[in-house]
């Protein structure tokens, strides 16, 4: 069962209410991430005041407080046919959702190389990460466990969050074809933005075949990055 816990209050200023109420809110969400804002509730302590050439300017003031609840950890049942590197996969990504303070289902899809571990549901955002760095890390973390732990029956492993994997790969593999574009019409090498060791590799796969160039890793963690050269 969920826990209720003490009610959560934040007291914001803006140059407007809305203003103010908008920045209680994002205050509330720093402090509770995965927040219900239907369960916000609002009180004005001053409308403000404009003041004339900005002598007596005071701001709005207000009041924001949600209910707050400890998510039950919803840990899904083995299945009976389920790997122990694939159940020891969900038991990692879903310790990672629960200490972060999200509540999603996460789903194991085992095939014969890979084991793809799924979270779904509610906003998972913090779990992705600036650019996936967050889901990232935790992908790198459950391999790491394979590799070490189920050395004769290790898989790849792949954790995915509401379709990240497959948005992010599209928008590589466009940067990754317009880059090369470029380098052959300018005869110019061209360096891409720092990328994660993961989102390295779909660029390298996505020009392997490509006509007319080359590519390469430069650069050190954590700013390394893709170069694609004229051949």
């Amino acid at each position: 069962m969920s826990e209720e816990l003490e009610p959560l209050s934040v007291e914001a200023t803006g140059e407007t209410v809305g203003e103010a109420k908008w920045a209680a809110l994002r205050e509330l969400e720093r402090s509770q991430p995965g927040l219900d804002k239907s369960t916000v509730v609002f009180q004005v302590v001053s409308e403000g005041e404009r003041g004339l050439l900005g002598v007596g300017y005071e701001p709005a003031r207000v009041m924001a407080t949600a209910s707050r609840v400890l998510a039950e950890r919803r840990d899904s049942p083995r299945a009976a046919d389920e790997s122990d590197l694939a159940a020891e996969s969900r038991e990692l990504v879903e310790r990672v959702v629960a200490a972060i303070g999200l509540d999603c289902r996460v789903e194991v899809v085992e095939g014969d190389e890979q084991i793809v571990v799924t979270c779904e549901g509610g906003d998972l955002g913090m779990l992705i990460g600036r650019h996936g760095q967050t889901i990232d890390a935790v992908q790198y973390l459950a391999n790491s466990i394979a590799w070490r732990r189920f050395e004769d029956t290790r898989k790849e492993i792949v954790v995915d969050a509401a379709g990240y994997r497959a948005r992010r790969r599209e928008l590589l593999e466009s940067i990754a074809v317009r880059s090369a574009e470029r380098a052959v019409s300018d005869g110019e090498s061209v360096d891409l933005e720092p990328m994660t060791a993961v989102e390295r590799k779909v660029v390298h796969q996505r020009l392997q075949d490509y006509d007319g160039v080359e590519t390469s890793s430069e650069g050190t963690e954590p700013n390394r990055y893709v170069v694609v050269h004229p051949a």
